[in-house]
Order: C-alpha cells, then sequence, then structure tokens
C-alpha cells in the first residue's frame, strides 16, 4: 500500500479504535478503493461496520436509499448525492461515522461532469461536512487520489469531531 494511504489510515484506525466509534462507507467512484485501504489494517473489525459499493444511479436509490429527487436535480455526482450517500449509510448502519464519495473517474464524463470531478461527504450524528476536488490522471490514478483524499477528510473531521 502506498505510503501516503497506510500513514493516514493508521490515523483513522487509531482514533476510531481508542473511541470505540464504528465506521461505515459508501462508495461510488472509488470502487471499494477506500474499504480495502481500510481493510489491510490490522484490527480494522473493532471499528470497521460497512462497506457499501453504489456505483449505479439505480443501486444508489434502491440500496441507499437516495432520494430520486436528489439525483435527477443535482445528478449523481454532486455534493447533495454525497452528502445523501454519507448520511444513509450511517443512519442504515447504525454506526457512528460514515464516508462517501462519487464523481467522475473517466475516462468519458458523466452528467456533462468533467472526468476528476469528485465530490466527499462524512457524516456524524452531529454534523455532515462536503468537499469537491478536481483530479486529473487516468483511471486507476484519479481512484486512487479520490480514495486518499476522502480518507485525508475523514481524518480531518474526526479530529475536529472528537
Amino acid at each position: 500500500m502506498d505510503k501516503a494511504l497506510l500513514t493516514v489510515t493508521e490515523k483513522i484506525a487509531k482514533i476510531l479504535a481508542n473511541k470505540g466509534l464504528k465506521l461505515s462507507i459508501a462508495e461510488s467512484c472509488t470502487g471499494g478503493f477506500i474499504s480495502n485501504a481500510i481493510t489491510n489494517f490490522p484490527g480494522s473489525s473493532k471499528f470497521y461496520d460497512t462497506g457499501i459499493i453504489s456505483y449505479s444511479e439505480n443501486s444508489k436509490r434502491s440500496v441507499l436509499g437516495i432520494k430520486t429527487s436528489t439525483l435527477k436535480k443535482y445528478g449523481t455526482v454532486s455534493e447533495e448525492t454525497a452528502i445523501a450517500m454519507a448520511e444513509s449509510a450511517r443512519k442504515i448502519t447504525d454506526s457512528d461515522i460514515s464516508l462517501s464519495t462519487t464523481g467522475v473517474a473517466g475516462p468519458d464524463t458523466i452528467e456533462g461532469k468533467q472526468v476528476g470531478l469528485i465530490f466527499m461527504a462524512v457524516s456524524t450524528p452531529d454534523m455532515t461536512e462536503a468537499k469537491k476536488i478536481n483530479l486529473t490522471g487516468n483511471r486507476a490514478t484519479i481512484k486512487k487520489q479520490a480514495s486518499l483524499e476522502a480518507l485525508k477528510f475523514l481524518h480531518k473531521v474526526l479530529k475536529v469531531w472528537i
């Protein structure tokens, strides 16, 4: 595993394990990369509860319960959808904190949105925060970078929240 990814994952793992918190993740454009990074950490079963790969618009509705009106108005790649994904993942799994990603890994645009556009959100019982980033590179590079940035964002929110 990449050193930066390992470092941030270790920091997140220590916080979650020490505080007895459960994490859930709803991934779209990262396709399970974040869940893989988390579960590569020994002892992740102490804090990692659920990972959902909700790749299609249909699965965002049927698995996560994202409202059709949200998806139609803002698109599957939007801050609003990322927020809805994170909040839904946290609620349906009864976890303490959740992370979501949605975006365009390429090579084609989606909904007229450019390749490399990524939205992520972190939800706790007290707040939900979202972030937008723009990445460059091929599909594999974008997925890896989006995963790293999402984990960094989760770590930042965790430090503020606890």
